[in-house]
């Protein structure tokens, strides 16, 4: 191969382009229960019922039958919450505080199929519950999904409210 010319340039390499990322990247582990360092711990009401020996919880039940992926969103609000904690907590729709005859209540949202809406009622606690540690609660109480847009009836309010006075008589508090 000669010699380049006098006048002639060689012209220096051409950077590498940066790899294409992977197709499929490595899952992250996700935080699903809450730690030993969150400010809160997260619990679930329990019923009692004399009719029944035993104890039930609502929000856990419905939870164990939404969908995997909205079980998996909704856990991660909970444990995002529980570690913020809630009042520094900026929910970006997914955790808001209900208002009006609602107050003192929170709620929880994930999007399902056909945006079909889910939900999750709490409410932060500081009172003593069943072996729990002395940290304050943050109480699932409540779960409920309803069709794309369509609001919850009066007989869901009432019936949030019914299972949340049911949760604030017992002492110590019902949990799970």
């Amino acid at each position: 191969m000669p010699p380049p010319s006098i006048g002639s340039t060689m012209s220096p390499d051409r950077p590498q382009r940066p790899r294409a990322s992977p197709r499929f990247r490595t899952a992250v582990p996700v935080q699903t229960t809450s730690s030993s360092r969150d400010a809160y711990d997260i619990v679930f009401f329990r019923r009692h019922s004399q009719d029944d020996p035993i104890a039930r919880s609502p929000a856990r039940d419905a939870l164990n039958g939404y969908p995997p992926r909205v079980r998996a969103q909704l856990r991660a609000v909970l444990v995002a919450v529980a570690a913020a904690p809630p009042d520094r907590f900026a929910g970006g729709g997914n955790w808001e505080a209900m208002e009006g005859k609602m107050a003192g209540w929170f709620e929880a949202r994930a999007e399902g199929n056909d945006r079909h809406h889910y939900r999750l009622y709490c409410r932060l606690d500081g009172g003593p519950a069943d072996g729990s540690s002395s940290r304050p609660l943050l109480v699932v109480i409540a779960a409920l999904d309803t069709p794309y847009k369509r609001p919850l009836s009066v007989d869901d309010y009432v019936s949030l409210e019914e299972l949340g006075r049911e949760y604030l008589s017992r002492l110590p508090r019902s949990v799970f």
